[in-house]
């Protein structure tokens, strides 16, 4: 078979036959196809895109390229996976709810990407945490503990981190069939029995539209159910952060108030524990959806998610009282300000996009890959859609490592914010639903 043969079949418009897609895969991996050829099917699928069979193939190559995670538990194995966004830290709350209601979470997520936060970042933030342990200590702890949120490591999906990074620099990202192949690759990998997709939509998301998200919702869900794993999407909304803080320590901060009822953001309530009952539902823990939230509800309030986040972070390293003391080793940032609203108001619209970039640009995000995060800075008290913002009421609080990156920071989420005389219509926070009974063959 000659890869030239195979990209001239794509650039024409046919599809590909699986063993066409699986001697690619297998060239990405062992480098017998060319960054240039790889270059060219990546542009060719890009303007002729690739039908759903062929998408499941593709993503099913990508996954097999490594290693794959086998599982003897006593209870389901599940994930969920967000399409990324400012202010989400929904998994450090929903990983060990889900275990506390008999699920097995080895959640594999990422680092920041562009003006959106990563949850990796996010526990680095804590003192001894092991985000990349060896396969037998992520073992150890998921089953011992019931969850556990690393890194991808060199092992899993292969052929992905080559073909991303040539999409990287290709123009090619873009590409619905490659997003789908590149995510839930790694996904599957973990050796899930069921996963639930958090596609946001919205100035903070990646998807602007909900036509957009949709569409990605779609491809995803019928692809991951193709290749054999339980899936819905929910459809959120990401016009203004998901919690009231943005920044790494400042959002782990966030997660445990959340988790020991502390301290409550209602639209991060919202999603978190609709995430967690469509899981419970596609796992056959909970009898539906709302049996599911239900119970996802109850461990928040009687403590066990707490507990079991508590024995998460201790078993990867992390301090065994990290729950109770958390303020005491997370690292404070030497500046805190207040952010004035230009004029007293009522929020109309955030640009969620904007105050991640204010996050990144004060330390908080990565300019280049290679780049060190400042864990402390960011952005806290932001104030929401509908909020009334006067001088004794902020747009938000800046954590900064100077007076000259306060200022930086404040003069871009001034920017980020609409103020009104009216009070707008807020947005729901779950905008829909895509399950398996949803997509189409052409999905």
């Amino acid at each position: 078979m000659l890869p030239q043969e195979v990209i001239l079949k794509k650039r024409a418009g046919q599809a590909l036959a699986p063993e066409e897609i699986r001697y690619f895969v297998e060239g990405l991996t062992s480098g017998a196809v060319s960054e240039g050829q790889v270059a060219a099917l990546a542009m060719a699928v890009y303007f002729q895109g690739m039908t759903l069979p062929e998408r499941v193939v593709l993503t099913e190559a990508m996954r097999d390229s490594g290693e794959v995670l086998k599982w003897d538990l006593p209870g389901p194995v599940a994930d969920k996976h967000s399409t990324g966004g400012v202010g989400d830290n929904v998994s450090l709350m929903l990983a060990p709810a889900l275990a506390a209601c008999g699920v097995y979470v080895p959640m594999i997520s990422g680092r920041g990407l562009g003006h959106t936060g990563g949850t990796l970042d996010k526990l680095g933030s804590i003192p001894g945490y092991d985000v990349a342990p060896g396969p037998e200590a992520l073992e150890r702890v998921v089953r011992e503990v019931g969850c556990a949120v690393i890194g991808q490591t060199a092992e899993i999906a292969p052929a992905d981190k080559r073909f991303y990074g040539i999409r990287d620099v290709t123009g090619t990202v873009e590409s619905l069939d490659l997003i789908t192949a590149s995510i839930l690759s790694k996904k599957l990998a973990a050796g899930l029995d069921a996963l639930v997709l958090d596609v946001k939509c919205g100035s903070g998301a990646f998807m602007g539209t909900r036509a957009e998200a949709e569409a990605l919702a779609r491809s995803l869900v019928g692809v991951a159910n193709g290749a054999g794993c339980t899936t819905s999407a929910l459809i959120t909304d990401m016009d203004e952060p998901l919690a009231t803080a943005c920044g790494n320590a400042l959002e782990v901060a966030n997660a445990v108030r959340f988790l020991t009822g502390a301290e409550v953001d209602p639209r991060l309530w919202d999603v978190t524990v609709a995430l967690g009952g469509e899981l419970l539902a596609l796992s056959g823990i909970a009898a539906n959806a709302e049996d599911g939230e239900a119970r996802i509800s109850r461990v928040f309030e009687n403590g066990r998610a707490a507990e079991t986040f508590a024995r998460m972070v201790s078993a990867l390293g992390g301090p065994t009282d990290f729950v109770e003391s958390f303020s005491l080793y997370l690292e404070d940032a030497p500046i805190v300000l207040d952010i004035p609203p230009p004029s007293e108001g009522i929020v109309q619209a955030v640009n969620g996009r904007a105050l991640g970039n204010a996050v990144v640009e004060l330390g908080g995000g990565r300019r280049k890959p290679e780049d060190a995060i400042d864990p402390a800075v960011g952005l806290s008290d932001c104030a929401s859609i509908g909020a009334v913002v006067d001088g004794d009421f902020p747009l938000a609080r800046v954590h900064a490592r100077s007076h000259d990156d306060a200022r930086r920071a404040a003069e871009r989420v001034i920017a980020a914010y609409t103020i009104g005389e009216t009070a707008p219509e807020v947005p729901d926070a779950i905008l829909g639903r895509i399950g398996p009974k949803d997509v189409t063959e052409t999905a």
